[in-house]
């Protein structure tokens, strides 16, 4: 049995990244990963550190099977996530949970009360995971114009009083 942990990313997981979110893209018709369309994975610890955030791994046997970040958006109190991928053969372990939980640590360590983030249309299991851990998604959605013709939603999740 193997064993899965979660790290802080470092600037050097940008190949490994590129292929997790290749892989989990190949399973999903016209969704194409184009290296240009991702520039943050050239150093892509040091692109959330710069957004006021931090990204996340999940390692299995020395393979990256997860990924996690949150950014400050310019509304104060208001982060997104980013990144959110977890490879097919982790996925039901909790990977995604556990760095949800790093990143809202993170959110309320700074006084954060709102999340929010975009997600391709065709992430029908991402959607479920959001809708899980208490996001709603908001009627509007957006246009990429990338090269797998992406359209997306908008989730987005209010802290509560109480």
């Amino acid at each position: 049995m193997s064993y899965t942990f979660i790290r802080p990313a470092t600037d050097e997981d940008g190949p490994a990244l590129k292929r997790l979110i290749t892989e989990i893209f190949a399973d999903y018709d016209n969704c194409l990963f184009v290296d240009e369309e991702f520039p943050e994975l050239a150093h892509p610890a040091s692109y959330y550190v710069a957004l006021g955030g931090q990204m996340w791994v999940a390692e299995s046997d020395g393979e990256l099977v997860g990924s996690l970040a949150v950014g400050e958006s310019l509304t104060p109190g208001v982060f997104e996530l980013f990144k959110v991928y977890v490879a097919r053969k982790a996925r039901g372990q909790g990977l995604a949970w556990s760095m949800y939980n790093l990143a809202t640590d993170l959110v309320d360590s700074r006084e954060g009360h709102t999340l929010k983030l975009w997600t391709d249309t065709r992430f029908v299991e991402g959607h479920q995971f959001y809708e899980k851990v208490g996001f709603e998604r908001v009627p509007v959605t957006r246009y990429l114009n990338d090269a797998s013709d992406t359209w997306e939603y908008c989730y987005r999740l209010d802290a509560h009083d109480g």
